[in-house]
Order: C-alpha cells, then structure tokens, then sequence
C-alpha cells in the first residue's frame, strides 16, 4: 500500500509537523525524482524502529507531499506519475475553535448540508477509512497521554465535517489546536509527526488482525464523546459520525454516501440515543430502517475500561 501525508505552505501547524518529519531522528524522508503540486515528493527509507515491523515497511510505501493550497480546499490530487498512486490520504492540519482550546483532534471530511464555505461540495461526504481514522485516532490519543506538550492534555474525535469533499482517495484529517501558540510549538509538532507513523502501523495491524467491526455514527455534538469511547473501548472503528443537528438533513442519499465512501464494510448503524431527540429519532430511524444493516445503540456495546 501507499500512503501520502499531505501538508500546505498556507497552514502553520502542518508546516511544523512536516519540519518534524523531515528533521527526525527516528525516520528518514529522502526526496524522489517526483513532484507532487510542484513540489518534490519526499518518500520514506529508514525507521529506527524498522526491525519490528519490517514486513510492514517493506510491503509498503510512505510519501510526503506538499502543496500551496488550504488543505480544507484541497480538490484535485494530480496523480499524474505512474508510480505514485496512493491508497490512502493522511492530512496534518491545524484546527481552529471559538473555545481556543489546546487539543489534538482526528475526522473525517464531509458537508451535510448546502454550506461549502468550509470547502468541499454541498451535500458530500469525502471517502473515509474506518479502520484509519481509529488508527490515528488511538495512536495521538496514546502520544498525547505518554508524552506530555505544554497545556495540550486532550484528544479528540470530532464529527465529519468541512472539506474536502471530491478527493478520490480515503482521507483523514490529523489536527493541532487551536491557536498559534500550539501551531508553532515544536513538541506537538512532533508527537503528531510520531503519531502519523503509529497510526500506519496500527492500521496495518488492524487489517491483518481483521477484528474490527465498522460503524456509522449518528448523533451527538461536535466533539464526538460518546463515540470516542466506544472506539476506545471496543473492536468497533467508525468512518462518518453525524451530529444531532444535521439529522433533519439526512436523506438517502447522504446515507448512500455514507456506506458506499467507507473503504471498509458497514457493519452497524450506531445512534448517540441520549445525544438525539426524540424528533430526530422520529426522521432518523425510518430511514435506517429502509437499509440491511442492523441499527445499534452506542450503550449496546460491552465497554472494556
């Protein structure tokens, strides 16, 4: 497989995390007789930890891209060299909230509604890695509580949401916040640098090991709580989770999406049940209900903590 990290001149978070995976001393990127968005392609050749998993290393490939477009505007991939056609899009960004608040942050992309100003396309949903997105998950989440930055003590799962949208490869995005005192810290540039390689790994693993069932998430708040402790807690990954204000939106066409934009089958329909009120349920369940797949709720889940 091959993957590609994604980074942009236009966002200072991802310029920290791409200076901190050219500069490591655990992994080394060399540059390639590609270009990608006019920029060389730099590819992986050396891990320190490589011994340990050296099959994964040799079956697969690791590249680093750069381009000069927001990342959230991102529409074409311009995959024009025939020996560069990755499976799988990692795009470090920075994330900004009202709140300020320091985290690091992993999700999917996808406009529920008409509103693109966040880029992608109204009413889309990018293609999305269930199994990637608990991957990158999990391993920030495992680099933020054993290697402490400054004031970032949190990690979160965020719903899908801004772009983009039209990309044809299964993305997701990994995020810094939420001001520039963490864009620019070198530390947390790193641990996300050192959690992007993690995630790789973890996700390989998870293919190999092939215990993961796959979830589509409704309900909720923007920081998706309730379905970030059921990926800690259980063999269930998700791609797409949709909040509670978007549930009037959904038809089925977004559901098609949904299911046919996750690279991995679609085992359950999981519902924030306390997350989604009762006229939400009420649009909600007659639409799951039209599909062939079993309808859950997040409390169904036998929790390992």
């Amino acid at each position: 497989m091959q993957f590609l990290i994604i980074t942009s001149t236009e966002d200072k978070a991802s310029m920290n995390i791409r200076e901190n995976l050219l500069h490591s001393s655990t992994f080394k990127f060399e540059k390639t007789e590609m270009e990608w968005h006019g920029n060389s392609l730099f590819k992986l050749n050396y891990h320190q930890g490589a011994h340990e998993d050296s099959s994964i290393f040799k079956e697969n490939e690791i590249y680093l891209g750069l381009t000069k477009e927001p990342l959230i505007f991102l529409k074409d991939l311009k995959l024009s060299e025939p020996k560069f056609n990755p499976d799988l899009l990692i795009f470090a960004s920075r994330h900004a909230s009202e709140s300020n608040r320091p985290a690091f942050l992993i999700h999917s992309t996808g406009n529920w509604s008409e509103d693109s100003s966040f880029g992608g396309n109204p009413r889309e949903l990018s293609r999305a890695s269930a199994l990637m997105i608990k991957a990158a998950f999990l391993s920030l989440e495992k680099m933020c509580l054993d290697r402490k930055v400054a004031n970032i003590n949190t990690c979160d799962l965020e719903v899908t949401h801004h772009g983009p949208t039209s990309l044809e490869k299964p993305l997701v995005f990994t995020e810094l916040g939420s001001t520039p005192l963490e864009w620019n810290d070198p530390n947390a540039g790193k641990l996300i640098a050192e959690a992007i390689f993690d995630s790789i790994l973890r996700y390989i693993h998870y293919i190999r090991d092939e215990q993961q069932e796959v979830g589509l998430g409704f309900g909720g708040r923007h920081y998706a709580t309730q379905f970030k402790r059921l990926i800690e807690n259980n063999d269930i990954a998700l791609s797409f989770i949709c909040p509670k204000y978007y549930i009037q939106k959904l038809d089925e066409n977004l559901l098609d999406q949904m299911i046919n934009n996750t690279l991995e089958v679609v085992d359950y329909f999981i519902i924030d049940w306390k997350g989604t009120n009762s006229e939400d349920k009420k649009h909600l369940l007659p639409i799951l209900e039209t599909y062939d797949i079993p309808i859950k709720k997040t409390k169904d889940f036998t929790s390992r903590s």
